[in-house]
């Protein structure tokens, strides 16, 4: 089965972070793509923040 995860930075962690952490528990077969985008967001203050998404597509063992 064909699965998609989405990783999204916050104020606390970052979105490359924990899809690096996630990736290292695939094997290198399942990966079918990844793919990476960002926004620039504007505060109530007025200062900008890029905020990272990042989804991966991969392959599982189970079946339906």
């Amino acid at each position: 089965m064909i699965q998609v995860k989405e990783f999204v930075d916050t104020d606390n962690s970052y979105a490359e972070n924990k899809a690096n952490e996630f990736l290292a528990g695939l094997q290198e077969e399942q990966v079918v793509n990844v793919c990476y985008g960002s926004v620039v967001k504007s505060s109530r203050d007025g200062a900008e923040h890029q905020r990272s998404t990042i989804l991966i597509v991969y392959k599982t063992n189970e079946k339906q």
